[in-house]
C-alpha cells in the first residue's frame, strides 16, 4: 500500500462515483478501480457494498476511511513543511471567495502581491459563506472570505469591511424614485435571492420575519449578475451590498433600506492550530499590511 492507494479510495468516497473519481484526477476509470480493488486485497476487507445503485462504504470502509483522511492530511502537511525547510518560496494559495464581493478589491491585491512572489499562483474558489468555511475547516482551502459571525474558536478572523445592502428594483418599478423604504414596505414584493449556500439569504429571510412577514421568494441565484438582468425583467426585487449596487446598469435602480437597515460585516478567516504552508501565510501577513491592521 502507498499513499495514492489512500487518496484514490478518499476521492471515490468523496465522490461517491468511480468515474467522477477518475475524472477529477485525469485518470481512467479501470485504473482507480483496480487501485481500490488493490487494496481491499491487502487489507483483507471489503471496503464499498457494490450491490446497491449507490456507492455505500462498509463499516470497515468507513474506519478506513476516517484513518486515511488523517494518514493524507498528515502527508500533506510533511510535504509542506519540507517545502518550507528548503526554503522553496513558491506554491499555490487556495483561497474561497464570494462571487458577490465587490470584483476590484481583492484581484488588485493578489495581482501586487504576485508582483513580489511570482512563483507563487492561486487556486480561487467562487462559493458562498457556508460552503467556504466548510472549506476552510475540512483544509480544503487555505483561507476564505465570509460574511461574520464566524465560529472564532475554529477561526481566525481577519475583519476588513462592513456595509449595508440596498433594495435593487426595475426603475419603473413604484418605490424605485424614493431615496429610501423600509422593510415592511416590501411585504408584497416578489423577491430574488442568493441562493442557500449564502449566509445573505438567511440574513434577508430573518430581516423579514422580524419585520412581521414571510418574503415570496421567485428565483435564486449564485451569481449577481444573473439576478441584476432577473430585476430588470421585472422577475422581482433583490438586495445587493453597496459595494455591488456601484457596478450595476442602469437597467436597475438601488434604494437605502431602512427600519431595519441590512448589511454584512466581511472577514479574512483560516483555521487555527493548524498549519499553513509558506505561500499562504506570506498572503496573508500581506493583507494585514494592505489593510494597516497590526
Amino acid at each position: 500500500m502507498d499513499i495514492k492507494h489512500l487518496q484514490y479510495f478518499i476521492e471515490v468516497v468523496k465522490f461517491k462515483s468511480f468515474t467522477r473519481a477518475a475524472n477529477h484526477l485525469f485518470i481512467t476509470q479501470p485504473t482507480i478501480s483496480k487501485m481500490i480493488k488493490n487494496l481491499e486485497e491487502e487489507l483483507g476487507v471489503t471496503l464499498f457494498e457494490r450491490s446497491r445503485k449507490k456507492l455505500i462504504l462498509t463499516d470497515a470502509g468507513q474506519v478506513i476511511y476516517d484513518q486515511a483522511k488523517l494518514i493524507d492530511h498528515a502527508f500533506r502537511n510533511l510535504q509542506m513543511e519540507l517545502d518550507d525547510l528548503l526554503s522553496l518560496k513558491k506554491g499555490v494559495i487556495r483561497l474561497g471567495l464570494p462571487p458577490i464581493i465587490d470584483t476590484g478589491f481583492f484581484p488588485k491585491m493578489i495581482g501586487s502581491f504576485h508582483e513580489q512572489y511570482p512563483d507563487i499562483t492561486f487556486h480561487l474558489v467562487e462559493d458562498g459563506s457556508k460552503k467556504i468555511e466548510e472549506e476552510v475547516a475540512s483544509g480544503g482551502l487555505h483561507a476564505g472570505i465570509v460574511v461574520l459571525p464566524a465560529n472564532e474558536d475554529e477561526f481566525t478572523c481577519l475583519s476588513y469591511m462592513e456595509e449595508d445592502f440596498r433594495l435593487v428594483l426595475h426603475p419603473d418599478h413604484r418605490l424605485a424614485e424614493q431615496e429610501e423604504v423600509t422593510l415592511r414596505e416590501l411585504e408584497s414584493e416578489p423577491f430574488i435571492l442568493f441562493n442557500k449556500d449564502f449566509v445573505l439569504h438567511d440574513r434577508i429571510l430573518t430581516a423579514c420575519n422580524s419585520a412581521g412577514f414571510q418574503p415570496k421568494v421567485v428565483s435564486e441565484s449564485s451569481q449577481w449578475e444573473f439576478i441584476e438582468e432577473m430585476v430588470s425583467c421585472r422577475l422581482g426585487a433583490a438586495m445587493f451590498p453597496e459595494s455591488i449596487c456601484r457596478h450595476l446598469s442602469d437597467k436597475v435602480r438601488s434604494v437605502k433600506i431602512v427600519d431595519p437597515a441590512i448589511s454584512w460585516h466581511l472577514a479574512v478567516i483560516w483555521k487555527k492550530d493548524h498549519y499553513l504552508p509558506f505561500a499562504a501565510k506570506e498572503w496573508l501577513h500581506y493583507v494585514k499590511q494592505q489593510l494597516k491592521i497590526p
